[in-house]
């Protein structure tokens, strides 16, 4: 095959998407690029149909750091594990893909999206969807496409929507929205946003789709220059008349979906599902079609709980479509952690643990993205006895990773910055029982947790999981939805913000006719329901505390001239060593000369009193009480503040006359004394305060050459002049 390429611009931004001579024994592999960054996505499509009840696809995303010019960190340098962005954006690309394969696909489908260039200014992630989508059309595949990915910023100064921005554009941005899915409909979402409107969400979303069009647009343009050929896979068949055998069991079916309680209503519909299995099917049959048995009653299920909302709009629990379960909220469950919350809805429950500590404690990031690390973190852990399951409990999973994520940039937007709070911050959330949206229970218990611990968010944040019934024309949408309707229903959207706008946002969508009204009625029922939830939040607690848990440690922070650090660090690190040491504190400077100083008791004051000493510049007319520190001939120097002396001379270390300093002095006094005067060569002279009333304590030496003598001894002389001063 020859190499074939497009090369295209939109909106500012230049494109090119190649395919024939890289990874050519993979199905399908294309080279797309956005600026100098490059990936190659290759897709691998198996020949065999797989015997599962689910659609074999892996989704994977290289992150190589020859792509930015870097030797991986750590031992083995090189690339291991993948970073959570790597594995967020696996998600963003399997996520549309997934949906644009027919029922019934059973072969296994790998795609692999390696970045062999980053340039550091265009992000790689977005247009690892538009990869996906050509590499498999490229390679014959079935999917329905072409598809592609957006991301879609708004200049906070003008309102102008960008597409695409670069990480400069994002960083002036307020609103992150990632859209991906046809020309048609928009099959997955994720946003983050700083509490921007439902209108310019909605505005934002409605333009996204018109880019989406665009670039699949051009897409197909590639495509048809490539004139794959379209190959043939088996696809499962129902299995005739299995349908009606099971459609007889309707009501029973109907029955046994109605309940409150998540276990039993699962418990009853596994009985009635093996008891259909066995009655209505022979041994043989049972043999031959057991997947297909076990697809089509799990398809009648599906069916059942559609027709209840859309016909009578009941849900299985009983709901109304816009009634939020029954909340529980408390705070400060935990002693001596820095924070909690717990959030209970339903049955999902979610138990959110704070922890404050030095900003030396943010995380670091090793990957391609232009960012070091953040100081906010948060992680989600979803074990298995939060649905009643055995489980392996070991790394965390994508799905762990993606909730984590999303309650993350719900908060994010919140939270004060460094300079007016300056803490790492990190929250583990806890989801102790589950039935549906433990990432929006993990949003409102980690928000309570934020104010519990005396953080000064800007304002409590909720969130909430919509769902939606469409058939046809007719359509439902869910407010607060669970495990069964998550599952059964067309589309999961979850929505975070605050009293005044949207933080973020996600949705997977398997409705095709999902319009723009749809859309907006959603968004407006999720932000009653937003409303609603956050004053059962402010039942438990309703703004932040006004202090930290008394074992959370107390960072102060000071800004220091840039050319005192040296003075504070001291040589090989000795003062600031001996501050921390004798006060109990831990210091960190960073380069711009702020200190941060974290301490559990005082020892934070008396170390911010010391580094304020040092860096302190003496000005004339100043009083100090000094520490004796050196004996002259001439005077005593006296130390004013750390490693800053002045001379106290002989003339002013008493009231008459002092033969030698030592008569009135000693090393180790204190005195009271006042700046006099600092000469160019920032030299301090003294004068010392409620002087000493002494007798002459000055004896002439009897040795002493005669003033006539004294003429041709220059030497002595001087000598002489330097005693008298």
């Amino acid at each position: 095959m020859t190499k074939i390429t497009e090369t295209f611009e939109l909106y500012g931004k230049s494109y090119s998407l190649s395919t024939g001579e890289l990874a050519r024994q993979a199905t399908g592999a294309v080279v797309v690029s956005q600026g100098d960054t490059t990936l190659l996505v290759t897709a691998v499509v198996s020949n065999e149909r797989k015997d599962y009840d689910f659609f074999p696809l892996t989704v994977d995303f290289i992150e190589k750091m020859y792509a930015v010019g870097r030797i991986p960190g750590g031992y083995l340098k090189r690339e291991a594990r993948p970073s959570d962005k790597g594995t967020l954006t696996a998600r963003m690309i399997d996520r549309p893909v997934r949906t644009g394969f027919p029922d019934g696909f059973k072969n296994e489908v790998h795609i692999v999206a390696t970045t062999l260039v980053c340039d550091q200014v265009n992000q790689p992630d977005v247009i690892g969807i538009m990869g996906a989508s050509a590499a498999l059309m490229v390679g014959g595949a079935p999917i329905e496409g072409p598809l592609a990915g957006v991301r879609i910023g708004r200049n906070r100064v003008t309102g102008e929507f960008i597409v695409n921005p670069t990480f400069e554009e994002e960083a002036e941005s307020d609103l992150e929205l990632v859209l991906a899915g046809t020309a048609d409909y928009i099959s997955m979402v994720e946003a983050g946003a700083d509490e921007v409107t439902e209108e310019v969400m909605l505005a934002a979303m409605n333009f996204g789709q018109k880019v989406i069009g665009e670039f699949c647009e051009i897409q197909q343009r590639f495509i048809d220059q490539v004139a794959p050929v379209l190959k043939q896979y088996e696809v499962d068949q129902p299995v005739e008349g299995l349908a009606e055998r099971v459609a007889t069991f309707y009501d029973a079916m109907s029955a046994a979906l109605h309940g409150d309680d998540k276990l039993n209503r699962e418990a009853r519909i596994a009985e009635l599902k093996a008891e259909i299995t066995a009655t209505a099917f022979s041994d043989e049959e049972q043999s031959k079609w057991k997947n297909d048995i076990a697809a089509e009653l799990k398809s009648l299920e599906k069916k059942v709980m559609r027709s209840m909302i859309l016909d009578t709009g009941e849900r299985v629990d009983g709901r109304a479509v816009d009634e939020i379960r029954p909340i529980t909220t408390s705070v400060g469950l935990l002693p001596r952690v820095h924070g909690s919350g717990l959030f209970t809805r339903g049955q999902t429950q979610v138990l959110a643990v704070l922890t404050l500590g030095m900003l030396n404690e943010w995380q670091r990031l090793d990957t391609i993205d232009p960012a070091p690390g953040k100081r906010y973190i948060h992680h989600y852990n979803f074990p298995p006895y939060s649905t009643g399951e055995t489980g392996y409990m070991g790394a965390p999973r994508r799905r762990e990773i993606g909730h984590g994520r999303l309650a993350e940039r719900a908060l994010e937007p919140m939270l004060p910055d460094d300079v007016e709070f300056p803490y790492s911050i990190r929250i583990v959330s806890e989801v102790l029982e589950s039935n549906g949206s433990s990432s929006m229970a993990s949003t409102c218990a980690s928000s309570m947790a934020l104010m519990d611990a005396g953080v000064n968010i800007k304002r409590p944040v909720s969130g909430i999981a919509m769902g939606l019934i469409k058939e046809g024309d007719q359509y439902a949408i869910l407010s607060d939805i669970q495990g069964v309707e998550d599952f059964l229903g067309d589309m999961d959207f979850k929505v975070c913000g605050t009293e005044l706008g949207i933080t973020s946002m996600q949705m997977d969508n398997k409705a095709k006719g999902l319009t723009v009204d749809i859309l907006a009625d959603a968004l407006d029922q999720a932000k009653r329901g937003r409303q609603f939830i956050l004053e059962k939040m402010s039942e438990a607690i309703s703004r932040p505390r006004t202090e930290l848990s008394e074992y959370a440690p107390r960072i102060i922070s000071m800004q220091i001239p840039v050319d005192k650090i040296r003075d504070v660090i001291g040589s090989g690190g000795k003062v600031i060593r001996g501050i921390q040491e004798e006060t109990g504190a831990t210091i960190e400077i960073n380069d711009e000369g702020i200190v941060y100083i974290a301490s559990k008791d005082t020892g934070g004051e008396e170390a911010m009193r010391r580094i304020e000493l040092i860096v302190k510049v003496p000005e004339v007319g100043e009083i100090y009480t000094g520490k004796v520190v050196s004996i002259q001939s001439f005077g005593a120097f006296i130390e004013l503040l750390p490693g800053k002396d002045g001379l106290l001379h002989i003339s002013r270390v008493a009231d008459g006359r002092v033969g030698k300093v030592e008569d009135v002095l000693t090393i180790g006094d204190e005195v009271r004394v006042r700046i006099v005067e600092i000469d160019d060569n920032d030299k301090i002279s003294l004068d010392r305060l409620d002087k000493p009333k002494v007798e002459s304590t000055y004896e002439p030496r009897n040795d002493r050459p005669s003033n006539q003598n004294r003429s041709g001894g220059g030497g002595n002389d001087s000598n002489n002049r330097r005693r008298r001063r």
